[in-house]
């Protein structure tokens, strides 16, 4: 086969790609995950926003009867008015905002040091930083957290939850199925 003549190059000829290092990639995939976390907190806090202005705390808007209701709880305790009616709800408080501080801590290291691609762990490690950060706002801001969401489904209640716990639930389920998933075997454990 001939060899292939190559033009000399001139000043109209477009500047050749510098290849990227995976490293390069890597804070790109990381800076996409931590957007994804952003949306989750700011669409969360725009959410609780709207509850608050259009609907007066311990009222409801039937949105599917029987089913869905839109309400506006204060939550001072914890997921699912958990430790809500404690005697020292400062305390509570403060232990909360602690906590959600080093949740958003480590999974936020996590995110950074594994997550290079578009993973469903990492994924899920962005929900769970998103939800978060959205209740660790509201509890530092208002000390209790707004859960607007109702669900009934025949006699069985849920209780109210918001946005943020709903991603934090989402990245739960998907950190469960990703180990509970079956693994790769490599092909020298069975050689």
């Amino acid at each position: 086969m001939p060899e292939r003549y190559e033009y000399p190059r001139t000043e109209f000829d477009p500047k050749p790609r510098r290849p990227r290092t995976p490293g390069e990639r890597r804070h790109i995939y990381f800076f996409l995950l931590l957007a994804l976390a952003g949306f989750v907190a700011i669409f969360d806090h725009v959410t609780k926003k709207f509850i608050v202005h259009h609907l007066p705390p311990g009222r409801a808007h039937d949105v599917i009867p029987g089913l869905l209701r839109i309400t506006h709880v204060v939550n001072t305790g914890a997921a699912f008015s958990f430790l809500a009616d404690t005697a020292s709800p400062d305390l509570v408080r403060k232990g909360l905002i602690l906590f959600s501080v080093a949740a958003v801590l480590i999974v936020g290291a996590m995110l950074l040091r594994s997550c290079d691609c578009f993973s469903k762990t990492c994924i899920a490690l962005a929900l769970i930083l998103g939800g978060a950060i959205g209740n660790l706002y509201d509890r530092v801001v208002y000390h209790y957290v707004i859960d607007f969401i109702d669900v009934h489904i025949g006699p069985y209640h849920w209780p109210d939850f918001n946005f943020a716990d709903s991603a934090i639930v989402i990245g739960a389920c998907l950190l469960v199925l990703e180990i509970f998933r079956p693994q790769p075997e490599d092909d020298k454990a069975s050689a």
